[in-house]
């Protein structure tokens, strides 16, 4: 078998079937069998080693949720054979350090250390931190093969492995589905969204040159590359590797003909220092991108549309000389304010900037409270993946304003009720100006707040008012609580 099965491990349940693949001698011909209680044969597939890449890949029928199974291969006098083996849903997370953090380093983590041993049907890998220039086949290395959790593999050390955000969202899907889950992690800190993308996603975006050579992607004279707050900054938050396409070889290619039902994604916080107005062309790019590898690699077993969550930046500094964590949070949904949407099907998104952390021994880019990023990205997982249409998994989005000139008010109207958790003066701002650029952006203070709608005064703003913005900056929220919320105490989004 490839390297990374291994006995406990969970593979994909129905409606899709599981992918196995190993070497061989080419030209031999492999028997995989599965079986159940008693070493009874459920099921048993033959396939023929591929040459000259010694390769052989099968696709099992589609299994219901359960197990233990035991499953063998055979080739000639040489068999593997793997215990404890159980049919569930399978979710990759990647990113960087916010999704490397461990379950030791979040809130609670005695708590939720000790409760590790309560989850043995969901099951964790760790892919370990790699970079390569060509596409692997194969990992170099594994930092944990296919485990039962404990407190030790949940805790290994600070970054390290196992991710919090994988293991919180893993462990509540468990007990919204009552079904086995196996969570594979790939995650390095300090790397940008352009070491995960293949190069074809990144000509998507042009960021690859036509002769194929990589366009310089680091600059460090901030006057011309406003992306930067600083080459200091730059230096500090792209810690991990950032050549284009690295990690994507080494980390995410070999786990291509896996079978998955999802993946989590939390990252930008490097292409708040890099790249950052590229991002609404590399991001959308990167998740089309995984969804076709993943369904051609798995022999079309993986959904084509294979559901996407992510994270929305948290905070990182109070005072920021930029608006680029701003800027970023705009461009992870498109700059369509929400997801799903049109250039984003199939995604759900939790919005984090309320979680903010200055206390972390972390750095406050680091925010501990990982448990409430869950919750939300579970809500979405629960709606997006699992398709459940009543649920509210999103906050109030605006869907109209309009203008009372005489009055000097501006009328928000939201998509959902409102609940206003504080009367920001700052929050909401407008460009007011006579012409279309440049803008001066303005304070519009909440007069008043209804159940679907905000009133804003423009006595600041005698000109022309042409734009509206909420929470556009990198720490916009105080005393861990934005102005909007939902009933169900979701989050207004960000929106430009």
């Amino acid at each position: 078998f490839a390297s990374y099965y291994g006995d406990h491990m969970v593979l994909q349940k129905e409606p899709a079937g599981a992918v196995v693949w190993g070497r061989g001698q080419p030209g031999a011909a492999v028997t995989v069998a599965l079986l159940g209680a008693g070493g009874l044969i459920v099921m048993k597939k033959t396939v023929q080693v591929k040459g000259p890449s010694g390769t052989w890949t099968t696709v099992l029928d589609p299994m219901d949720q359960g197990g233990p199974y035991t499953l063998a291969a055979e080739q000639g006098l040489e068999n593997v054979t793997l215990q404890d083996i159980y049919f569930g849903d399978v979710w990759l997370c990647s990113g960087q350090s916010n999704m490397a953090m461990t379950v030791l380093q979040v809130a609670n983590a005695s708590q939720e250390l000790a409760a590790a041993a309560r989850y043995p049907y969901v099951r964790v890998f760790a892919v370990a931190p790699a970079r390569s220039d060509i596409e692997l086949e194969n990992l170099e290395r594994i930092d944990l093969p296919w485990s039962i959790p404990t407190a030790e593999n949940l805790g290994h050390g600070n970054f390290t492995y196992f991710s919090a955000v994988c293991w919180l969202l893993g462990r509540s899907l468990y007990e919204t589905l009552g079904s086995p889950v196996g969570l594979v992690e790939a995650a390095w800190g300090g790397t940008p969204i352009e070491a995960w993308s293949s190069r074809q996603a990144l000509q998507t975006c042009g960021l690859l040159e036509d002769t194929g050579r990589v366009k310089p992607l680091l600059c460090f004279a901030p006057p011309l590359c406003p992306a930067f707050s600083s080459s200091t900054s730059a230096h500090q938050h792209l810690s991990g590797p950032q050549t284009p396409s690295v990690l994507w070889n080494a980390m995410i290619h070999p786990l291509l003909n896996m079978t998955l039902r999802g993946i989590a994604w939390y990252q930008g916080e490097a292409n708040a220092f890099l790249n950052t107005d590229r991002y609404n062309c590399t991001f959308p790019a990167l998740i089309a991108d995984w969804r076709q590898a993943f369904h051609t690699g798995s022999a079309g077993q993986t959904d084509p549309l294979l559901p996407f969550g992510f994270v929305q930046l948290s905070t990182y500094r109070h005072q920021s000389p930029d608006d680029s964590f701003a800027r970023l949070r705009w461009h992870q949904t498109a700059d369509l304010g929400v997801v799903p949407n049109a250039r984003m099907p199939g995604t759900f998104m939790a919005v984090a900037m309320d979680l903010g952390d200055e206390h972390s021994p972390y750095g406050s880019i680091h925010p501990r409270d990982k448990q409430n990023v869950v919750h939300r990205l579970l809500l979405g997982a629960k709606a997006v993946a699992y398709g459940d249409k009543d649920l509210v998994f999103q906050g109030p989005y605006p869907v109209r304003a309009v203008l009372e000139v005489t009055r000097g008010l501006l009328n928000i109207t939201y998509s959902q009720e409102l609940v206003c958790w504080q009367r920001d003066m700052q929050s909401f701002e407008v460009c007011c100006s006579s012409q279309a650029s440049p803008c001066r952006w303005l304070p519009a203070p909440m007069v008043a707040v209804g159940s679907h709608t905000v009133t804003l005064a423009l006595s600041g703003c005698g000109m022309l008012v042409l734009g509206l913005r909420y929470a556009w900056a990198e720490w916009p929220c105080k005393y861990q609580s934005c102005p909007l919320y939902n009933a169900q105490g979701l989050p207004a989004p960000p929106f430009l």
